[in-house]
């Protein structure tokens, strides 16, 4: 069951990030944590498979280096620096142990199919690792179902949901069509033991959405980026996570 922190605390995305303050780091958790709000981060796989917490798979908009994050290696890894600050890529290991349950915590794992298939490698498996004995309000979701199934195997006392919106072909043109469906009407809720969703705030007039919270199924909902989006964001989903101005807590 998901901590009911998760349903009355916002919730920033990639934590609560500003001009010198880049997604993702240390320094957007400290700036969540004293401000009393929840944090949402993205999980890729690192050097060895070790569960970073960073949102994309190439490393040049975020580091302006040029590759893959999934290619780094240790001394590479250690050079990097976000948006040219001081902070560096942290592992989801050092994330956790700033955060030490503070506030909630809420962990999308990256899709490493590229289809939203069942190719997933590890990094479920290594993410549950890295959960074992944290102490504090945590879930886990993921935009692959496939994910969240390999995840809740390995860590199953742990609150998981999906991840989902549209599936709109432009931006998932790597899943096929018929996936790109099941997806949109989340079809796979039940069957890897999800307990919310975090749905696009463009799509919340979704009927399988309506459903859900006919069934009492909390709807999060990302990303809102203003007091006017979250009013009407409110209207459907129990909670937000947002970034770019400071929600009411």
């Amino acid at each position: 069951m998901l901590d009911p922190r998760f349903l009355t605390v916002p919730i920033t995305h990639r934590g609560l990030h500003s001009a010198g303050v880049p997604e993702n780091s240390l320094a957007a958790a400290r700036a969540a944590i004293e401000a009393g709000y929840g944090i949402e981060c993205d999980i890729q796989p690192g050097p060895n498979g070790e569960p970073l917490v960073f949102h994309d798979y190439q490393l040049e908009r975020l580091t302006a280096r040029a590759g893959f994050v999934g290619a780094l290696d240790g001394d590479a890894l250690a050079g990097l620096r976000l948006l040219g600050t001081t902070e560096g890529v942290p592992t989801l290991a050092q994330f956790l142990d700033l955060i030490a349950g503070q506030v909630p915590l809420l962990i999308e794992i990256k899709d490493q199919d590229g289809a939203c298939g069942p190719g997933v490698g590890t990094l479920s498996t290594r993410v549950a690792e890295a959960l074992q004995g944290y102490d504090g309000p945590v879930a886990v979701m993921s935009f692959n179902p496939h994910m969240i199934a390999a995840f809740r195997a390995a860590a199953p006392d742990v609150p998981v949901g999906l991840t989902t919106c549209a599936f709109p072909e432009d931006d998932w043109m790597q899943v096929p069509p018929g996936r790109r469906e099941e997806l949109a009407q989340i079809r796979d809720f039940d069957a890897v033991g999800a307990c919310f969703v975090s749905h696009d705030k463009n799509d919340l007039d979704n009927p399988r959405v309506d459903a859900l919270r006919a069934q009492g199924i909390p709807v999060l909902t990302w990303t809102i980026r203003s007091q006017d989006e979250e009013a009407a964001a409110r209207r459907v989903a129990t909670n937000i996570t947002f970034e770019g101005y400071l929600a009411a807590t």
